[in-house]
């Protein structure tokens, strides 16, 4: 299988690659993620999942497609990116920047259905063919007592999560239910992705 580059730090995208068994280098967007408040919540992820993958991808191309030492000699030719917002009453919850405010975003969680929105992007270098999908999952909360809240924030889950919590760890004491793709609540809707690579000719699963 070919390289793809991960335009992405997130821990969870580099297990499922590792758990898909596709080799991948990872070169990290720098972009600021900010989205356009012109945009719908459902084009907010794919949006900056799209500047994620260009921008890795004009860099790649400035260097000469230069990569670390320990690359694959055969330059890649595939650029992947993905963003994932948490979604309520038309409020995005991303990242939380500290603890207070992962404390006030599942405040609002709590006992509420919220949406994970996912925008993913594939990009061919070369012929710059682009395809994208967009994946949206419902989650509901439990109620949480405060002192919960505190234990959960105590456990350190929340930091780098969209909504401040990760569905596959302690997190999921308090989730009561979920519609739709789980594995995009956990950071990479894998159905969808695996759809791109097909669609997009990248050899991947068995021949049809």
């Amino acid at each position: 299988m070919e390289t793809i580059v991960l335009a992405s730090a997130s821990p969870r995208r580099h297990d499922y690659f590792r758990l898909l068994g596709i080799p991948f280098i990872a070169k990290p967007s720098t972009i600021e993620e900010r989205w356009d408040e012109n945009l719908p919540l459902e084009e907010a992820p794919k949006a900056i999942a799209m500047r994620k993958v260009l921008s890795v991808a004009e860099s790649l191309q400035a260097e000469g497609g230069e990569m670390p030492a320990d690359s694959p000699a055969d330059r890649p030719r595939w650029v992947f990116g993905g963003d994932t917002i948490v979604a309520i009453d038309g409020r995005i919850f991303g990242k939380p920047k500290d603890r207070a405010h992962a404390n006030l975003m599942l405040s609002s969680l709590q006992n509420r259905v919220h949406r994970v929105i996912s925008g993913i992007v594939l990009c061919r270098l070369g012929d710059k063919l682009i395809s994208a999908a967009t994946v949206t999952s419902e989650v509901r909360f439990a109620p949480m007592a405060n002192a919960e809240i505190e234990w959960y924030l105590d456990t350190g889950e929340w930091k780098g999560a969209a909504g401040a919590y990760t569905a596959q760890g302690v997190a999921s004491c308090f989730i009561a239910g979920i519609q739709g793709s789980f594995s995009n609540v956990i950071g990479l809707p894998l159905r969808e992705f695996y759809t791109l690579l097909r669609e997009s000719g990248y050899e991947y699963g068995a021949r049809r």
